[in-house]
């Protein structure tokens, strides 16, 4: 048997030493080396998202990987890809190390400088491994796309775009839709998710940052379920306490999260920081929202470079929202589009305040009537975006008691489509 592997390494020595030795194991298929963490943890994700039997059955984590600290990004690939074996190269391949690899779910630990015969004792051991837990589990592909689901972030170019309106309207359309949804409020000093939606609650994402261990029992404590059908984890109500979520942090939670609920949308608020700048990274879907005028675009544009500069985020990865749009607006989403070199959406969002204004006042976005221009596009995005679970899921007998999701699909054609027929005219 043929066994793959996909060296990782910042390095470009260490990656030409490693590839050298790689090419000498018998049967032994290795890879182009990947750089970064960000280029990995891509990889592996296409990899996965065309086929199981294309994904390497063993990856190689050098100690000096960035952006993402190694023992950070081997427990990410081990909960988004757990049937790749992950093995370490460090220069310490002591007990301490050696323990906190196998805590973070790598297949062996690998010192440097590189020995042949330990490097293929560890190779085969883990490729061993990885091919018994496919067998294991199978050949579905779903097996592969990680534990639980998939995670969206939403963050504003500037503040007062609507970027906690949208995130609330997409976790509302995935729950309504039927998916087990959780919405994390990442905008950690001025975080509005719980005054949008009504609700008090004693926890918050903060209560969670120590936790190295986060258990199901622990996320249930610190989660409000809210009536809407929505996890909420809210923002810490002392903005100061928001530094207590560093980047390892969010990346604990965010990873706990997506163990648990089928959709994990997260607010990032405008201000990056490491906390959300992890969640950004480690996020399926990348959302940035931005209104139609010169300084929201230059805002969005700053961002986008800034993300791109910290291996957080490619541009042409990120999905864009044009929120506020009219047909007579002279800055349209394609010129957005060519200026930040993201992906704008199909579906604008209307500027129609005033339908929103009675239910953000009151503080029960949840209440938006149905026929509102706006929730109709925000909802219709959130299918655009793949957030929602498939018509079947939600079962005839949400449609038939008239759910928000059925009604909104029957109207959806209205104003949704003629703001299209408008922005293509």
């Amino acid at each position: 048997m043929t066994t793959r592997i996909l060296p990782a390494a910042g390095d470009p020595d260490a990656a030409r030493h490693i590839s050298t030795l790689l090419s000498q194991l018998p049967a032994a298929e290795p890879g182009v080396p990947v750089s970064d963490s960000t280029t990995l943890l891509d990889t592996l994700g296409r990899l996965a998202a065309e086929s199981v039997d294309e994904l390497p059955e063993v990856v190689l984590v050098h100690e000096r990987i960035g952006p993402v600290p190694a023992l950070d990004l081997i427990r990410e690939v081990a909960l988004r890809f757990p049937a790749v074996g992950v093995v370490l190269v460090s220069s310490d391949a002591g007990p301490a190390v050696f323990s906190a690899a196998m805590d973070s779910g790598a297949r062996g630990v690998i010192g440097l400088p590189l020995a042949y015969e330990e490097l293929a004792a560890r190779v085969q051991a883990a490729a061993q491994w990885s091919v018994g837990v496919r067998r294991h589990l199978g050949r579905g592909a779903d097996v592969f796309t990680g534990p639980g689901g998939r995670v969206v972030t939403v963050t504003g170019a500037k503040g007062g775009v609507g970027t906690t309106f949208t995130a609330v309207q997409f976790a509302l359309a995935a729950a309504a839709s039927g998916r087990r949804t959780a919405l994390v409020d990442m905008d950690l000093q001025a975080g509005d998710v719980g005054s949008y939606l009504d609700v008090q609650f004693r926890r918050s994402i903060a209560d969670l940052a120590g936790i190295h261990d986060i258990s199901p029992r622990v996320l249930q404590d610190a989660v409000y379920e809210d009536r809407t059908g929505l996890a909420l984890l809210l923002a810490p109500a002392e903005g100061e306490r928001g530094e207590e979520v560093d980047e390892r942090a969010a990346r604990h939670i965010v990873g706990a999260l997506r163990s648990r609920y089928e959709l994990v949308v997260i607010d990032c608020g405008s201000q990056v920081t490491g906390a959300n700048a992890a969640a950004v990274e480690m996020a399926d879907v990348a959302v940035l929202v931005t209104t139609p005028d010169v300084v929201c675009v230059r805002a969005a544009k700053r961002l986008v470079r800034m993300w791109e500069r910290l291996q957080v985020r490619k541009a042409e990865d990120t999905a864009m929202v044009v929120n506020r749009w009219s047909k007579h607006t002279e800055i349209q989403p394609s010129l957005i589009e060519k200026i930040t070199k993201t992906r704008a959406t199909r579906t604008p969002v209307p500027a129609a305040f005033k339908e929103l204004q009675a239910v953000v006042d009151a503080g029960r976005v949840q209440d938006l009537d149905n026929r509102s221009s706006v929730k109709q596009a925000l909802w219709t995005l959130a299918g655009e975006l793949g957030l929602l679970a498939a018509p079947s899921a939600a079962g005839p007998e949400a449609a038939a008691a008239g759910s928000p999701g059925a009604a909104l699909a029957l109207r959806a054609a209205g104003p949704v489509a003629r703001l299209r027929r408008g922005r293509e005219g």
